[in-house]
């Protein structure tokens, strides 16, 4: 599915559904209307009870090399384009990072500038040995935004973050898995396999837990370093759920659990 004319589409092959940036012609670069309706396309998926997670990626050789730049003159042409452009490309990465389910970033190619606030929205960030990345904010003038520094500082570290930065360099993957930046290189060719394994790997595993997982780190991330009554209680509620009772039997039946909960 998708919305309007916007290269962006929504897949879905069984418990996986896939954001495909369908623009191959410009390495992926999102134009405004691909910002646009990323947030509904996002919510569409988040309550589709038979999808468990999501996994981000472009066609063609590349993930995303950024905003548009052809887009530029008309997208900063005054400052009430330069607040709603910068406003739906906001919505668009914050509706990413706050995706209620995991999101895996299948990376090759061009990760460049708005790719990497993409790719840094979501969970895990797998890449192909010919990924490359650069934070080139700096070479127009301008800086990331706060929410995209703050993951990248959560990523990499501050100094790194600011080499990045600073330097606008590329970056290969072998370094960005070094430094945190990606959990994982493998060849191009196996990309599209190890995403697939991993996806699948996940939606066979309880999904009220992952959600809650990702909750309770996302708390953590966010500077709850002591336990809440929320958080108390989300950890609590697990034990009353029908995953646990399912996979407590399936432990003391040594097979694999079928757990149901949506």
């Amino acid at each position: 599915m998708s919305i309007g004319d916007a290269p962006i589409r929504l897949l879905r092959e069984g418990p996986v559904a896939t954001l495909l940036l369908d623009r191959a012609d410009r390495r992926n670069a999102m134009s405004r209307a691909m910002w646009t309706a990323m947030p509904a396309l996002l919510a569409r998926v988040a309550a589709d009870d038979a999808v468990a997670l999501l996994v981000v990626t472009g066609t063609g050789g590349h993930f995303c090399a950024g905003a548009d730049i052809a887009e530029f003159e008309d997208a900063y042409r005054d400052a009430a384009a330069v607040a709603a452009t910068n406003a739906a490309i906001r919505d668009a990465v914050e509706a990413l990072a706050a995706f209620p389910k995991p999101a895996i970033a299948a990376i090759r190619g061009a990760c460049v500038g708005g790719g990497v606030a993409l790719a840094l929205a979501c969970d895990l960030r797998v890449a192909a040995s010919d990924a490359r990345f650069a934070v080139t904010p700096a070479r127009l003038g301008l800086i990331y935004s706060h929410g995209d520094t703050l993951r990248l500082v959560r990523a990499v570290g501050a100094a790194r973050a600011k080499d990045m930065l600073f330097s606008a360099r590329m970056v290969g993957a072998e370094e960005a898995e070094r430094i945190g930046l990606v959990q994982r290189v493998v060849p191009p060719e196996a990309l599209e396999a190890t995403v697939s394994d991993t996806a699948a790997g996940l939606a066979a595993l309880s999904r009220p837990a992952l959600r809650d997982i990702k909750r309770m780190v996302g708390a953590i991330a966010d500077g709850a370093l002591q336990e809440t009554p929320d958080l108390a209680a989300l950890f609590a509620d697990g034990f009353a759920g029908e995953d646990f009772r399912e996979g407590y039997a399936a432990f003391l039946e040594k097979r694999p659990p079928r757990f149901r909960a949506r």
